[in-house]
């Protein structure tokens, strides 16, 4: 079916922090060695070459890490955007961290990430071991954050990246005193590099990274929060009837609004959302057929994100705050999945900002 959306497009400021429902926390797991994957919400990677490395991915963006006689590792936990936005089109990009952070040799802790067109590897080192990278000449010096930055621009070649090995710019702000905890204002520094002549393309990844390199060590990032100030976003409502309806008897109503019943176990109303931000507010109007409490789940990308409740037949809006989820295309769902046979649920339109 088509989808109509009643897009309010409002440009306002708004402060989104990622904050993932604690009800759903994924149970801590250890892993060894090269991996990617989600965990609790956040994007996460091991990469090394060789040598031995354990990494604990605890809830939401915390971890803990450790490495001995490696080549080069680094673990690190945020978020990957979908490389079709500039970091003026996605906002203003920040970490809140705290880090009991013990290398033994060469190893920065940092802000770390890529971006493409120009495809650029960028670090924001907050703190170090045994050597002060890069070893490289400054471009100039910017502060951010109540502290003073170094700036340098390396070029590897043909090293492995994102894009396999090749040649890249690396883009670095290096803080000349040491800290492990704190705000890292990640946008300031990238408007600071492109006013130097280092352009930033389309942001691939922005994450709270450790890395060693030839040497041993350990870290516990007990606190890694992203946050994301939007400039401008899109308010948007859509009506369920002109979502795609499934299940043995859901269907379209007229009464007590034009919208959809759902009124077993697994009837549902679907539609595919692109997402340029990966957290937003979702509020439901709809009612119970009766006196009864009705439950609506809702679900994005396949995960459960919460559930809406409506107390009688008097249609009302009832908000789930903070959700966070992937950006990009994905399925959002409203389903029913606790009838008892004594409710139907009546759902008019669905409010995402």
């Amino acid at each position: 079916m088509n989808k109509i959306l009643k897009g309010l497009f409002l440009s306002v400021i708004v402060c989104i922090q990622f904050v993932i429902p604690s009800i759903k926390a994924q149970a801590a797991q250890t892993i060894y060695d090269n991996e990617i994957g989600i965990h609790d919400n956040y994007s996460y990677e091991l990469w090394k070459d060789y040598g031995t490395t354990n990494m604990t991915l605890n809830e939401e963006g915390t971890f803990f890490c450790q490495w001995s006689n490696i080549g080069n590792a680094l673990f690190r936990k945020g978020i990957k955007f979908d490389n079709t936005k500039t970091h003026q089109q996605i906002g203003n990009i920040s970490i809140d961290y705290g880090c009991n952070f013990q290398p033994d040799g060469n190893s920065y802790l940092c802000a770390y990430g890529w971006c493409t067109d120009p495809l650029v590897e960028y670090y924001i080192v907050e703190s170090w071991g045994t050597w002060r990278p890069p070893g490289a000449i400054p471009k100039g010096v910017i502060t951010v954050d109540g502290g003073t930055y170094d700036v340098y621009e390396t070029t590897r070649i043909n090293k492995p990246s994102i894009q396999g090995d090749t040649t890249f710019k690396q883009y670095w702000s290096v803080r000349t005193s040491k800290r492990t905890s704190g705000t890292i204002s990640v946008t300031e520094h990238f408007k600071a590099w492109e006013s130097l002549g280092m352009p930033m393309g389309k942001i691939y990844e922005t994450a709270l990274n450790v890395e060693g390199y030839q040497s041993n060590g350990w870290a516990d990032v007990y606190k890694n929060k992203i946050i994301i100030k939007e400039n401008v976003y899109d308010k948007q409502i859509v009506e369920c009837e002109n979502m795609n309806i499934a299940g043995d008897y859901a269907g379209v109503i007229t009464y007590p609004f034009t919208g959809v019943g759902l009124y077993a176990n697994n009837d549902t109303c679907y539609y595919t959302h692109y997402f340029t931000s990966s957290c937003h507010n979702f509020t439901l109007k709809g009612c119970s057929n009766n006196s009864n409490m009705a439950k609506v789940s809702l679900y994005i990308g396949g995960e459960y994100k919460g559930t809406f409740y409506f107390g009688d037949e008097y249609p009302a809006e009832y908000t789930i705050s903070n959700v966070y989820h992937a950006t990009g295309s994905q399925t959002v769902e409203l389903k029913i999945t606790e009838d008892d046979g004594l409710w139907d649920a009546y759902v008019d339109c669905l409010t995402i900002n």
